[in-house]
């Protein structure tokens, strides 16, 4: 088993070398990064939106009726929820689901040709292969997330609005405060820095299992889940040195 962790540590390690070597066209690589934006970052956005608007709703009322205590302040729910979202919600979370989503879909994207001997086709007329599709993708994952990470945020924050204007479970302006009260910028920074390592980790881990995907479609199948379990577990692993290093 050791051996085994050890061979594909090292197989990423040379895989991430050739990725980030010199490229043979940036012209053409250039080309890929809006692709890939627009396939893995913006295609993502709508069910971020939803997720987000829903669980800040969820979020507000939990607060609200599992804290009712006299010495607690009213605007406890908004400080709450906002921290939560600015610390983990936005980034571990938001890049667990989207492990799911786009780890999976570079895993079988980049799997489906291996099988289908494009990749090979690619290393004999010369063209590096891993450079000319995992850096795209990497690049796009990197520069996207934190645009995510607002929209993640913005739209958890006005979920838990919605419920203080529809609802009589606390008021618009106890929500407001505590939103605004003893607000650190830093957690914001914190939020999106941690969203770029974790896009990184997903597109990177994901396309490591989908460019080795050897043995037909079930390989294919493989390589996704592979590559969705263990980017999720990667990212819990770096949240935890992150949040050792950053906050400590």
């Amino acid at each position: 088993m050791l051996k085994n962790f050890l061979h594909q540590v090292g197989q990423y390690c040379i895989l991430m070398r050739k990725t980030f070597s010199k490229a043979d066209n940036y012209k053409m690589m250039f080309k890929q990064v809006p692709k890939e934006i627009e396939k893995l970052g913006t295609d993502s956005i709508g069910i971020i939106l939803i997720i987000s608007v829903f669980m800040g709703v969820i979020m507000t009322m939990q607060v609200v009726l599992n804290t009712e205590n006299p010495f607690l302040p009213r605007y406890t729910t908004g400080l709450m929820l906002r921290d939560t979202y600015l610390l983990e919600f936005s980034s571990t979370i938001m890049c667990l689901l989207l492990a799911g989503k786009v780890g999976s879909n570079i895993a079988s994207e980049i799997g489906s040709m291996r099988v289908s001997e494009q990749i090979d086709a690619m290393e004999i007329m010369g063209v590096n292969s891993a450079n000319y599709l995992i850096l795209p993708k990497i690049c796009a994952l990197v520069v996207f997330m934190p645009i995510l990470v607002i929209f993640c945020v913005g739209f958890g924050l006005l979920g838990g609005a919605g419920v203080a204007q529809f609802t009589d479970l606390i008021t618009m302006s106890d929500y407001i405060y505590g939103i605004q009260y003893a607000f650190i910028p830093f957690y914001f920074t914190y939020s999106v820095i941690k969203s770029i390592f974790f896009g990184f980790i997903i597109a990177s881990v994901s396309s490591y299992y989908g460019y080795f995907a050897f043995g037909g479609a079930i390989a294919v199948g493989r390589a996704s889940t592979h590559a969705v379990v263990n980017s999720s577990i990667i990212i819990l692993l770096a949240d935890i040195v992150l949040t050792k290093i950053m906050l400590t």
